[in-house]
């Protein structure tokens, strides 16, 4: 797979997991109803898919990062010293892109939730 294709194929997950959001909205927006937020269970779910949605965001916004450093991969030449590659995962705006001891730091945290990253 080409670089360009795999930016592309990053593109597309941001879209689809912003797309499913409109549908989580209109869920909340029910939920947040003043009637059922009464209701302790209600609230516990408005705050589990508050949750969710803002790991949703770091999801999109991890999978442009990604999206945009691999177009700018395709761009260099194989003669490209480590530098500027470290220069370009540095640019990243998220610190589990940039920073080694934080890439994939969910997949190895025994927490009880789910691994985002």
């Amino acid at each position: 797979m080409s670089l360009h294709k795999l930016a592309k194929e990053l593109d597309e997950t941001a879209r689809q997991s912003a797309s499913m959001l409109e549908g989580i909205a209109e869920a909340l927006e029910i939920l947040s109803d003043s009637k059922l937020n009464k209701d302790a269970s209600v609230r516990d779910a408005v705050q589990m898919i508050v949750i969710a949605l803002q790991g949703q965001d770091r999801i999109e916004q991890r999978c442009h990062n990604l999206a945009l450093a691999t177009r700018q991969f395709a761009l260099l030449p194989a003669s490209t010293p480590q530098s500027v590659f470290d220069e370009i995962w540095s640019s990243l705006s998220l610190d589990e892109l940039r920073l080694p001891a934080l890439s994939g730091v969910a997949a190895h945290q025994n927490h009880g939730e789910v691994d985002l990253f």
